[in-house]
């Protein structure tokens, strides 16, 4: 891309009204949208990028460093800045919470039990994807194992328009994010995550290999990509009697 390209998408009018440094982060994050720049490649460097930009290199290592602290991008000390990639190990920290009493964490396998078109989608669903009245949503129903033994059950709903091609796959690995990114371009960017306590349903105890009535853990999930669509509609109930949920704020 030349000098020229780069100046004239940052002379749009969604980009005026901000600071220098904002207008080449969201640049940054829309050529990554566009794949112009994709998971684990190298971006050039802060001169290259500021010579592109016509801006200052101080401009172009904050502009670089807010999105290191969003994730969404990755500085390698001596070598360069990277595009994000949701490894396992990532999502295993950012992603994925629950861990076993008295273990450390670890990332949990996972079994699939339902993949399918949905013919019929509850209002709350249609809402929490931000879909109209008939658009299609896919079904993806698992459950979670975690040193031997089912911990946690998975509804996952997503937009047919963005992963249409997912009812082909013949395997569905662990990492779901990761596996969002590479195969159909969706960089998980931010998810909102509501928890309360439910009591396991005869479905749940089953599926669980638990008692009817014994406490889990409900997460609501929406997740959003880098470019702000909602692509992702989960509930999540997790096991409490060996499992704890892990935060680790840093």
């Amino acid at each position: 891309m030349t000098p020229k390209q780069f100046d004239n998408k940052l002379s749009g009018s969604s980009f005026k009204l901000q600071p220098l440094y904002k207008q080449v982060e969201e640049h940054v994050i829309q050529l990554i949208v566009e794949q112009h720049w994709k998971p684990g490649e190298m971006l050039p460097s802060e001169f290259e990028l500021a010579s592109q930009y016509n801006v200052s290199q101080g401009t172009v290592r904050k502009a670089l460093n807010s999105l290191t602290d969003s994730k969404i991008l990755t500085r390698r000390q001596g070598v360069g800045t990277f595009v994000s990639e949701h490894t396992g190990h990532q999502a295993l920290y950012r992603f994925f919470p629950l861990v076993a009493d008295g273990e450390k964490p670890e990332l949990p396998k996972a079994e699939v039990m339902q993949l399918r078109l949905l013919k019929s989608v509850s209002t709350e669903i249609l809402n929490s994807l931000g879909l109209k009245a008939k658009e299609k949503v896919i079904f993806l129903s698992r459950r979670r194992i975690l040193n031997g033994e089912y911990c946690l059950l998975e509804d996952i709903h997503l937009p047919y328009k963005y992963f249409k091609e997912l009812l082909d796959e013949e395997e569905i690995p662990h990492t779901l994010y990761h596996f969002y990114q590479t195969r159909f371009n969706l960089t998980v960017h931010k998810t909102v995550d509501k928890i309360k306590a439910v009591l396991a349903r005869a479905s749940d105890a089953k599926a669980l290999e638990i008692d009817r009535g014994e406490p889990l853990l409900k997460f609501t999930r929406v997740t959003y990509s880098l470019d702000g669509k909602i692509i992702e509609y989960r509930v999540n109930r997790c096991r409490s009697d060996r499992f704890h949920y892990l935060v680790d704020l840093e």
